[in-house]
């Protein structure tokens, strides 16, 4: 990777080792008892990996005020779509971000989208896992740099994404609402949850459709008119 992403991807690794471990090889339950504190615990830390990261860069104002400006549109996306299942054009801005301005630029405006709609529906211990599962899609679009682009291509992007959303919230849903932790029970929270997922797909490859192509287009615009450079 073009941008060091190191300590977020190895706390992401311990995660998927210590939700594996307790679900597979964890005997006397020791690891599951306290896992909705470790988890909580585990994507805090991934957050501020990625502000480490951030502050390791030297981002000029025009960096700075365009992050800002993007996640507080974003955020007011949001909000009047909070009470349909799934459906957020949001996940199109972000993706568009981190295609046009960069991996950086993508993943904070994901990442603050529900930092700061949440003021307005509600903060909890969910926020630090809809600031990964937002985030993401938009550090992985500006990997996307240099390849063919086009319109299907960002759609399965975003329709995956949707999936991925779906199922990192999970793991939030699992470890504090689903007694008891077993394999089963995990299983079927995936399986309830999948009406869901698909609504938030379906909608996200439905926004990029309509709306994609021409956010990207007026983003570009903006990327040449002020000299922006990718992050």
């Amino acid at each position: 990777m073009k941008n060091n992403y190191y300590f977020p991807l190895i706390f992401i690794s311990i995660n998927i080792i210590m939700f594996g471990t307790a679900l597979f090889l964890d005997k006397s339950r020791a690891i599951i008892r306290y896992w909705p504190y470790e988890i909580i615990g585990i994507f805090l830390l991934i957050i501020i990996s990625f502000f480490h990261e951030f502050e390791r860069k030297s981002l000029s104002s025009k960096n700075l005020t365009l992050i800002s400006m993007l996640a507080g549109i974003s955020s007011v996306l949001r909000v009047p779509f909070a009470t349909l299942p799934g459906i957020q054009p949001c996940t199109t801005l972000v993706i568009c971000t981190g295609l046009v301005f960069g991996p950086t630029a993508g993943f904070f405006v994901g990442a603050l989208t529900p930092l700061v709609s949440n003021f307005f529906l509600g903060q909890g211990p969910w926020t630090p896992f809809q600031m990964i599962a937002w985030g993401l899609p938009g550090l992985f679009a500006g990997y996307l740099e240099g390849k063919k682009i086009n319109i299907k291509l960002l759609m399965a992007f975003g329709i995956f994404w949707g999936y991925m959303y779906g199922w990192i919230m999970n793991i939030w849903h699992y470890a504090f609402f689903v007694k008891p932790h077993t394999i089963e029970t995990l299983i079927q929270t995936y399986l309830l949850s999948f009406w869901w997922e698909t609504s938030h797909a379906f909608a996200n490859g439905m926004f990029v459709a309509v709306i994609g192509e021409r956010t990207i287009k007026i983003l570009s615009r903006y990327k040449k008119r002020f000299s922006i450079e990718r992050i």
